[in-house]
């Protein structure tokens, strides 16, 4: 099965109150599910990491093969690729866990959006903060 992801992290202030959004569709572009959750305090960084976490874990429930991930921050889609090198010791924990997920799959792809093809993903993040 393959799966296209949209994932995004937001908070409001850096750090600040953050939170999560995740859609997940097959490879018909039909929503499986979508999470919106709340994180606590964090930096724009880590909810964005926590987004990519949560939206692994749940690719491997639905016992993906193929996981096209698609993201709005440059940053962590360097950090994955290898061109930008972890240096916040917090940040690396956090990629060293995505990492570990990334490897459950035969194929993983993630590729950088702009912020209004991520709109949707935004969206459940933010919608996330208001509920705390």
């Amino acid at each position: 099965m393959h799966l296209e992801i949209y994932a995004d992290g937001a908070s409001s202030g850096n750090p600040g109150p953050a939170a999560i959004g995740v859609i997940i569709k097959n490879e018909k572009s039909q929503k499986l599910t979508e999470i919106s959750q709340y994180l606590g305090l964090t930096t724009n960084n880590q909810a964005e990491y926590q987004a990519v976490i949560a939206a692994l874990k749940a690719a491997i429930k639905f016992k993906a093969v193929q996981v096209t991930l698609y993201l709005d921050s440059e940053l962590i889609v360097r950090q994955f690729a290898g061109e930008y090198r972890v240096k916040n010791p917090s940040l690396r924990k956090l990629y060293l866990e995505a990492q570990r997920l990334g490897r459950s799959f035969k194929n993983l792809t993630i590729n950088h959006i702009t912020h209004q093809q991520n709109k949707d993903a935004h969206g459940l993040a933010k919608a996330a903060l208001k509920r705390f």
